[in-house]
């Protein structure tokens, strides 16, 4: 079964560094909740606002050992008036055996109020 796994984080500034930091720390805590091997990866989206543009945050995937083959693509979040600034977000493409309910989303910094169902009773 093919499932998305999906992931969220801000930044405070639009600097090279912090991007790819922050898009690193990310996917590793994906990778990390969702127990996920690149192999099984078919190919990960991810977007960043408007006021992202140092550099492309895919840059941060090629940090990660073994995840040299699998396709990335950036892109820029659509700027809906009053959404939340300076965040990159993550899709996952997961060939999984788990069940929709047992895919951990991750959101983390700022990112946590677009997803605050999934932190109740946390």
């Amino acid at each position: 079964m093919l499932r998305g796994v999906r992931g969220a984080i801000t930044i405070k500034e639009n600097i090279e560094g912090e991007i790819v930091d922050a898009t690193e720390r990310l996917l590793r805590e994906m990778v990390k909740q969702n127990g996920i091997k690149a192999e099984d990866v078919a190919s990960v989206f991810i977007s960043a606002t408007e006021d992202i543009d140092a550099v492309f945050p895919a840059k941060a995937l090629r940090r990660l050992d073994g995840w040299t083959y699998v396709p990335v693509m950036c892109m820029r979040e659509i700027p809906v008036v009053n959404s939340l600034k300076k965040c990159i977000r993550v899709m996952i493409h997961l060939n999984t055996d788990k069940s929709q309910q047992e895919v951990k989303h991750v959101y983390l910094e700022d990112a946590v109020i677009l997803r605050p169902d999934l932190n109740e009773g946390k």
